[in-house]
């Protein structure tokens, strides 16, 4: 590949070929940004996640210390959880805050959100005072909150306009309050990852 060529284009060419060192040495050669970058990254993250033992270990800390490095906090943040999405872990404490099973508590009983929903995708701590997943938590969390907005859109757009000359009928008002309460809670989702984000 060029030196041109965009980094997102660049990584894929490598992936491609198997070659994720030569993948990683052109997300260390260009200036992070927070778009093709960052989807760069996850690339590199995604073919990692596939890797076991020290293969998986001589491209996995080389991008760890990519990561840590990077001067904006928001980027630094956003491919953590990319990474944690794909499977791999680039922050052992150094990136997310630490949250015990309290806290994730307590922020559940702010936004409103049903802890055993979460306790299904992944594992939570039995003890109050152990530490949660993070990354993992906010990854589900988000995940949670685009599935009730896609839900809530779907079934928006299977109800007539009320403008439109169609009469709204019984069924549709139903249809439109589960649309309402399922926005609501892709809100209450999305709040909660954000608290977890710091």
């Amino acid at each position: 590949m060029y030196d041109g060529s965009r980094v997102t284009d660049a990584v894929e060419y490598w992936k491609h070929r198997e070659n994720l060192k030569k993948a990683v040495s052109i997300v260390r050669g260009r200036a992070p940004e927070r778009f093709r970058w960052r989807r760069a990254v996850g690339g590199v993250s995604e073919s990692i996640g596939q890797l076991r033992g020290r293969d998986r270990l001589l491209v996995e800390e080389p991008v760890r210390e990519i990561v840590l490095d990077l001067d904006d906090a928001l980027l630094r943040r956003e491919v953590v959880i990319d990474a944690r999405r794909a499977g791999v872990d680039f922050d052992r404490g150094e990136v997310l805050a630490r949250w015990t099973r309290r806290d994730l508590e307590r922020f559940a009983s702010e936004t409103g959100t049903d802890l055993s929903r979460l306790g299904k995708h992944m594992r939570l701590p039995n003890a109050a005072e152990q530490y949660v997943d993070t990354a993992g938590t906010i990854v589900i969390a988000r995940a949670l909150a685009d599935h009730f907005r896609n839900r809530s859109q779907h079934l928006m757009l299977q109800v007539p306009d009320p403008d439109g000359p169609d009469k709204l009928m019984l069924h549709h008002k139903i249809m439109l309050d589960r649309a309402d309460r399922d926005r609501a809670e892709s809100h209450r989702w999305l709040g909660l990852a954000k608290k977890l984000s710091g």
